[in-house]
């Protein structure tokens, strides 16, 4: 695997296209994919959200069809995958979706997102307003609010090594940072890639006091004086 482009702690980034960066991962390397791809959005919204307006998406092409996904499914082995927006792909059956509920959905909007994983668990939901995602928005279009990537992520991963290869605003990597995961990301925007560092970078210097102890140090710890 070719030197990231960023890398501090346990998180590495890389800027380039994940279809030629992906067959370089070393096997074995990752324990969890979670990713939100380009699904096709931009060819059948006909009124843009306010916020896919604000973010100039209107003339993005990027996300006016859905990306080739085979070569993230080769990425094995992996414990656990989730891909939001995978009811728009042709995904394996799978019992354990998760949902996106947001109350506050205008009707121009549809009021859940799906993600597809490969999953055996029944099925999430998760009930999350728009509106409280305001102030952490940085112009990326379809940027997830962090709570929703940190729940996905304790939905599907007990793992310690997590891969995002659409990347974008770098929500994933925000919540692998607050929560102890080490992270993989790869953005083949520039101009989101960079919005991602900021991100990270920023989520290095306010969780850095938060990271998770191991359990078997949890215990080390609160043991009576003197015994194991």
């Amino acid at each position: 695997m070719r030197a990231p482009d960023y890398e501090r702690g346990n998180v590495r980034l890389y800027c380039g296209d994940c279809l030629e960066l992906l067959p370089q991962l070393e096997a074995g390397s990752v324990d969890c994919v979670v990713t939100d791809p380009p699904y096709g959005i931009g060819g059948y919204v006909a009124h843009p959200s306010k916020w896919r307006r604000r973010a100039g998406a209107k003339s993005e092409q990027w996300d006016n069809m859905a990306v080739d996904l085979s070569p993230v499914l080769a990425v094995a082995p992996v414990a656990a995958m989730a891909i939001w927006g995978g009811n728009n792909y042709a995904l394996p059956p799978s019992r354990g979706w998760l949902v996106w509920h947001k109350p506050d959905a205008p009707p121009s909007m549809a009021n859940a997102e799906l993600c597809w994983t490969n999953c055996n668990q029944n099925t999430r939901l998760y009930s999350y307003s728009i509106g409280a995602t305001n102030a952490e928005r940085v112009g990326h279009p379809t940027q997830k609010p962090l709570a929703v990537m940190e729940w996905t992520l304790g939905s599907v991963s007990a793992g310690e090594t997590v891969l995002d290869p659409f990347m974008g605003s770098g929500t994933t990597g925000v919540a692998c940072v607050k929560t102890g995961r080490a992270f993989i990301g790869m953005e083949i925007e520039p101009k989101y890639f960079e919005m991602a560092v900021r991100r990270i970078d920023a989520a290095f210097d306010q969780f850095a006091l938060l990271d998770p102890v191991p359990a078997a140090k949890q215990m080390e710890l609160l043991a009576p004086e003197g015994k194991p």
